[in-house]
């Protein structure tokens, strides 16, 4: 079978498994990642050092003898408001959980549909050949595979965007022997850039992370604040932070090339319901009342228990801070008992963050 026949036979194989996107790079050094090391150089990695491991200078580093990637993404939009939205009219006692976590955890979701994909890969090609599947858990940088991949531009909000489908999307890749005729014809570059002289998404970030087009500081990003930061949230972020308790999506939000994005259908990938509450946008109250025991159990298969017990009730301490609960106010009684017992947890994050949050609602 012929290079272009292999490649075409994945793309329908991978369509065929509900993949939106599927298309081949070679593994190759690509030119962004040349810019890598400067990013980690200037500490804007923050505590993500894995991020510095040297095979993501290169996809043929992470796996000896690697001569294509293939990349496929899943849309995972759905219909329920944006966050944008949800700050403007919600309840000032519910918190805010990244669209991407509504569901079921994307890396068993995407994993799953990846083994099923190699398995019809050895189905159809005669020759044997190696190939390892990477969801956000290998030494690949899948957005910018994506790009070469013919799936899109990486926007000024550092996301790959799609011209149909917009930014929500989840990637995952992979690695083979196989010498795949690339999506991309000789010569024929990536997708344009049309974010053109856009800059909503650099407007709208509450803390400055894109501290310019294409460039994010993941020290200033509330993602990275509510998930990857293991600590104490630094003082002067914490106010910016609102009421989000895992993730941020509002520089996809605000972004023009999702506004008609269609929905995913995935059942997968819908709101679920967790311990009583919808994760649309629970309730900080019984977020910061979690015992880690019943956080083990809530989110055992969803992507929020990234943030671990100890990230997740810093979060809704800081967001309770924000609420605002009118003085007086049963509500504001309430939450004041909340903070005043985690002020005394063993846990000094916790501790530290419940009492910064009840000197604010005092």
């Amino acid at each position: 079978m012929r290079p272009a026949e292999q490649t075409a036979l994945v793309v329908e194989s991978a369509r065929a498994l509900g993949f939106d996107l599927c298309g081949v790079a070679p593994a190759e050094d690509f030119p962004e990642l040349s810019r890598l090391p400067e990013w980690l150089s200037s500490g804007r990695a923050g505590e993500m050092r894995y991020l510095a491991d040297s095979r993501r200078h290169s996809p043929a580093a992470a796996m000896p003898g690697a001569r294509s990637v293939i990349v496929c993404a899943l849309n995972y939009n759905t219909d329920h408001p944006h966050s944008t939205e949800f700050a403007a009219s919600s309840e000032s006692g519910c918190g805010w959980i990244s669209r991407y976590a509504w569901g079921e955890d994307y890396h068993l979701v995407l994993k799953k549909k990846l083994e099923l994909l190699i398995e019809k890969m050895r189905a159809r090609f005669d020759e044997p050949f190696e190939a390892r599947a990477y969801v956000d858990t290998g030494p690949i940088v899948e957005r910018v595979a994506a790009k070469h991949a013919g799936l899109g531009w990486l926007g000024k909000n550092t996301c790959l965007i799609h011209e149909q489908l917009g930014s929500w999307l989840f990637l995952g890749v992979i690695l083979t022997n196989l010498d795949l005729a690339p999506s991309l014809g000789p010569g024929e570059p990536p997708p344009a850039d049309l974010c053109g002289n856009c800059t909503l998404c650099l407007d709208a970030c509450p803390t400055g992370a894109l501290t310019e087009a294409y460039v994010m500081d993941a020290r200033l990003c509330i993602s990275y604040l509510t998930i990857e930061l293991r600590g104490s949230v630094p003082e002067k972020l914490r106010e910016p932070m609102g009421l989000h308790v895992f993730g941020c999506d509002i520089c996809q939000d605000v972004c023009p090339w999702n506004r008609r994005a269609p929905a995913s259908p995935a059942p997968e990938f819908q709101p679920r319901q967790m311990g009583g509450q919808t994760v649309l946008a629970p309730e900080l109250e019984w977020l910061a009342g979690l015992a880690e025991s019943d956080f083990q159990r809530i989110f055992r298969k969803s992507a929020v228990k990234r943030a671990k017990w100890q990230g997740l009730v810093r979060n809704a301490c800081i967001a309770l801070g924000n609420s605002a609960p009118q003085p007086g106010t049963p509500a504001q009684d309430r939450v004041g008992r909340i903070l005043d017992r985690l002020a005394a947890s063993p846990d000094a994050v916790v501790a530290e963050s419940a009492g910064w949050a009840l000197a604010r609602i005092q």
